[in-house]
């Protein structure tokens, strides 16, 4: 470990509280996708007592904090929404009475992913006292809306704000291993129509119900026959919804639709997903069924709508990147190991900044991701002043110190 990482090591250890206090207060403000006007407010006033250069909100509402005004652009990236804490009696505690017990902070959002926010603010502050960075400009950005619709917001960034940075780490939690991509993602809707008549009679009608269960069983099969990628493992479909609708409950149902969840593996992508449904759908007797890409609409919480649609691309950063490279070196000069390199089993904004438009992605977070979206969500102090200490070591690394 050179002195300059160990002095990083030290910086981030020493804040170690003063980061966990910064997740207390996220925790305590609940910020659902579209409602995250209260805590965006709260960590701008962070960044601004923490010595951030300037902060901005964007149109959509993400909030973006400016350290250091290089010509080169690198960016950190934490979505800032949570989901809803679900059935209160799984929980130990109120689930946004948030306080540090035992060396954890705990608490709805805690690990999925204010924590990255939290460590995020700490890396500035340290990389501001410091001097670490003199080439580049970097963007601390607390995105909206991940959850609801994840890479909306980095899709804003990149074509309304124009901005876009040679790397973005993302900070959703990896236990502090080094993640470098992960499945994509897809949601596609199917329907097909029928002929209704009086329940007593069936035979009059063509019940679309029927149609579409034999549609189901073909996608099914499909499920078993998808590609299988060494790194990233296998595409999935699941069936998630069954709807029909007819005159009344008393007749045959003239219309059906189902949802597709489909996880896209390396190799894969909308056109062949699509395709790969006709073809289903096609086996099962129905060429007329029709398959569809939602569109994601609803409004942020500033009021504006940015509709997008349900595709979010795999994204795979090549082993032998140089970003790459320098992450797994910083991390072995702040720490004195090996990083585990790996990849999320879920999805992040990757998919948009990396899958769309091809900006290579680093992933390092604080917590474990199996409290993602469970009860009694908690995360380390000690994961996120280690996780501060890699994102500072990481822009002295890319400053050539």
């Amino acid at each position: 470990m050179s002195e300059l990482f160990k002095q990083i090591a030290e910086k981030a250890s020493a804040y170690e509280m003063d980061c966990a206090n910064i997740l207390v207060d996220l925790v305590k403000t609940p910020s659902y996708s579209c409602k995250e006007k209260e805590v965006i407010q709260v960590i701008k006033e962070k960044m601004l007592e923490n010595g951030f250069d300037e902060v901005q909100i964007d149109g959509l509402g993400n909030v973006l904090g400016r350290i250091g005004n290089g010509k080169r652009i690198i960016a950190f990236d934490a979505h800032i929404d949570t989901v809803y804490p679900g059935e209160l009696s799984l929980w130990d505690y109120d689930p946004y009475d948030s306080k540090v017990v035992n060396n954890k902070v705990r608490g709805r959002g805690s690990v999925d992913q204010k924590g990255g926010m939290a460590s995020m603010i700490t890396a500035g502050k340290i990389i501001k006292e410091m001097g670490l960075n003199q080439d580049f400009t970097i963007y601390f950005t607390g995105t909206v809306n991940e959850e609801d619709c994840d890479g909306q917001c980095w899709q804003y960034i990149i074509n309304e704000s124009q901005l876009k940075p040679e790397l973005v780490v993302i900070t959703e939690p990896t236990n502090l291993n080094i993640y470098r991509g992960h499945r994509g993602r897809m949601e596609m809707t199917v329907s097909i129509k029928g002929v209704s008549c009086h329940g007593s009679a069936p035979e009059r009608g063509d019940n679309a119900v029927y149609k579409m269960a034999r549609i189901a069983l073909e996608l099914e099969k499909l499920n078993e026959e998808l590609h299988y990628d060494p790194f990233l493992g296998k595409g999935t479909l699941v069936v998630s919804e069954l709807k029909s609708s007819g005159p009344s409950q008393c007749a045959v149902p003239d219309y059906a639709s189902l949802y597709i969840d489909r996880r896209l593996t390396k190799g894969e992508d909308k056109e062949l997903a699509v395709r790969q449904v006709k073809e289903a759908a096609k086996r099962a007797g129905y060429e007329d069924a029709e398959v569809l890409i939602p569109q994601y609409n609803e409004p942020a919480y500033t009021g504006l709508s940015y509709p997008v649609e349900k595709y979010y691309p795999t994204w795979v950063l090549d082993p032998e990147s140089p970003y790459l490279i320098d992450a797994v070196d910083s991390f072995k000069q702040l720490f004195d190991k090996e990083p585990l390199v790996d990849k999320w089993t879920f999805s992040t904004n990757g998919v948009s900044i990396m899958g769309r438009y091809g900006i290579p992605c680093i992933g390092f977070g604080p917590g474990n991701e199996v409290y993602a979206h469970a009860p009694n969500e908690e995360c380390p102090t000690e994961h996120l002043s280690t996780a501060a200490a890699f994102y500072a070591g990481l822009v002295a690394k890319l400053n050539g110190k």
